[in-house]
């Protein structure tokens, strides 16, 4: 019996850390969401881009062509199912790759693959979209950015993509496609909880010169700043 008590003891104690440390976590989110990186001023509007959300995960958008890229010479229209080159933006996101190719649904979460997510464990993912048109609104955002800027976020986001010896993105050939204008790509980095889906969106946005958070690991602080 007193050996009983102690694996309980033992384990209210883990329970109790577990319980601080998730209260800490969401604190610390929450202010850091809410102290905001300015944008650079006096920059003119040269190209629009976009914000958006699924009510979880921030993609940042861009035209498929542009003067500076075409996005299209390595996300490729033949990659997606429906290969339509008459989609005029393209939607991406960087997150776990366990969590985009694994986990269609909540209810088909894993431990494994939950705990790798948040420890830092697993490997990560570009996850491409095709659009042939976007509708501003409250889950999409638009941003006006100069061409130089644009520039900059070409170079983060390039940085993202795992490369071959040529210099091609590296396509994930997988059946886990959300749409018939979708891929995935091998990407640099590791996932966690101090570095999450958002917080790539946000850090994207601030390498570009644009309003951000100080730090943010949902889509939430993000969308604050441009309401």
């Amino acid at each position: 019996m007193r050996h009983f008590k102690k694996v309980f003891k033992l384990l209210g104690k883990i329970v109790l850390g577990f319980l601080l440390f998730i209260t800490f976590y969401l604190i610390t989110a929450f202010t850091l969401s809410r102290i905001t990186v300015d944008e650079e001023p006096n920059t003119p509007d040269e190209i629009a881009i976009y914000i958006l959300t699924n009510g979880v995960h921030t993609d940042i958008v861009m035209p498929v062509k542009s003067e500076l890229m075409d996005w299209s010479e390595q996300v490729q229209y033949a990659h997606t199912d429906a290969a339509n080159s008459s989609y005029k933006y393209i939607a991406m996101g960087w997150g776990d790759k366990g969590f985009y190719l694994e986990t269609p649904e909540w209810t088909d979460l894993k431990f494994s693959v939950a705990f790798k997510a948040a420890t830092g464990l697993s490997t990560t993912a570009m996850h491409t979209t095709f659009y042939r048109n976007m509708t501003e609104s409250e889950s999409c955002k638009k941003i006006e950015i100069s061409l130089a800027q644009y520039n900059r976020l070409i170079t983060h986001i390039s940085s993202s993509f795992q490369k071959d010896d040529q210099g091609n993105f590296i396509k994930i050939n997988t059946d886990a496609n959300y749409t018939n204008t979708d891929a995935f790509y091998e990407a640099n980095g590791s996932y966690s909880m101090m570095q999450t889906c958002n917080s790539w969106a946000n850090g994207t946005l601030k390498a570009s010169g644009q309003r951000a958070c100080l730090w943010t690991a949902f889509d939430t602080g993000i969308f604050k700043k441009y309401e």
